[in-house]
Formats: structure tokens, C-alpha cells, sequence
């Protein structure tokens, strides 16, 4: 086997295993050292008021080319998925955050997405369409938001990954796995019920 024949398996081998190990619909999440937060036994890691990190920037296009940022939404408790159309977990999840975030609309709660390593558009926007999903999601084909966080924080490290932002722009929850409508209201009415 010549030497660029296995550089090229090795590539492929690599890649496989991120891919893999990208879309998951369980596991353990938590982080190491002081880092100010907890995980709860149902995956779900949470911040106490005080010691929250601020969300990053988290501005750009979205899927259907209009522009976004995060940060027009202090005020509102924020919902953030990271999804990917090819996610099985995240097809699993995706009617529940559609019915959730319907309800919560007019209730000082905004959804946002980030679609990551989709290719192209097309597929998001069909997934959205399947699901019932109406709110934005940004398209980061690169993952190149997911990089923004700070390690250590309650950063999105799977996907699927939602985070809920409080009214100050902070991150209040984290769950790194695909989430029912009963553990997704776990995460938000907390931060919602927070004045």
C-alpha cells in the first residue's frame, strides 16, 4: 500500500469516527476542574445565577439567508439548538422544540437553531419544513460557532446540544443529548421563572 493510499485511509478513518461520535442521543456530559456548574441525573447541566458565562458571539446567515444575531434577544430567555439534518437524535427532538417553542412565543422565550455540517441548505430547510420548525436557525456548515465558547463553559459539545441563555445573556443550561418535551421544559422554565 503506498504511503498516499494510506494517508488516505487514515483521513477517511478519522473522519468516520468524528462523524460517529458527532450525532449522539445519550451520554455524559459535565466538565472538569471549577467550573461552576452542575449535572443533573437527567443530563441536563446547569449554572447558578451568579456564576453564569456570558453566551458569545452568535450572529450570521441563516438558512434562508436573512441575518441574525443572538444578542438582539436580551431580554427574552433564549432557547439554542444545534442540529443537524442528518442527525438521527435530532430528527428524534425536532417536533418537540417546534411544539415548545409555539407555546412559549408570547411568553418572553425565543428559539433559535445553528445547523451545522449540512453542505448545503437544502436539506436544513426541508427538515425544518418536515418538523413544523417556524423559528431561525443560523447555518454553520463549519461549526465555527460551536468554537466560539470558552472551554469550561457550558458549551455545545454533540449534536444535538441545546442551551438556554437567560434574559443577560448567559447561559444558564446545557443538555448534550436529543431532549423529550417534559426534559426540554426542565431546562427552560427555570430560567423563564427568573426575574
Amino acid at each position: 500500500m503506498s504511503t498516499r493510499s494510506r494517508v488516505l485511509l487514515a483521513a477517511t478513518a478519522a473522519a468516520a469516527a468524528l462523524a460517529l461520535s458527532a450525532c449522539t442521543s445519550g451520554g455524559t456530559s459535565g466538565g472538569g476542574g471549577n467550573t461552576n456548574f452542575v449535572t443533573g441525573n437527567n443530563g441536563i447541566d446547569t449554572a447558578a445565577k451568579g456564576h453564569r458565562d456570558a453566551v458569545p458571539d452568535l450572529s450570521g446567515k441563516t438558512i434562508d439567508g436573512k441575518s441574525l444575531d443572538i444578542a438582539d434577544y436580551k431580554g427574552k430567555v433564549v432557547v439554542v439548538n444545534v442540529w443537524g439534518s442528518w442527525c438521527g437524535p435530532c430528527r428524534a427532538e425536532g417536533k418537540y422544540f417546534a411544539k415548545v417553542s409555539k407555546e412559549y412565543q408570547d411568553k418572553g422565550v425565543q428559539f433559535v437553531g445553528i445547523n451545522t455540517r449540512d453542505t448545503s441548505t437544502t436539506p436544513a430547510i426541508a427538515f425544518e419544513k418536515e418538523q413544523g420548525i417556524t423559528y431561525p436557525s443560523l447555518y454553520d456548515p463549519t461549526g465555527k460557532l460551536m468554537l466560539r465558547f470558552k472551554k469550561g463553559t457550558l458549551n455545545p459539545q454533540l449534536i444535538p446540544s441545546t442551551l438556554v441563555i437567560d434574559r443577560d445573556g448567559k447561559i444558564a443550561a446545557r443538555a448534550l443529548e436529543a431532549l423529550s418535551e417534559e426534559n426540554l421544559l426542565k431546562m427552560l422554565k427555570p430560567a423563564l421563572a427568573e426575574k
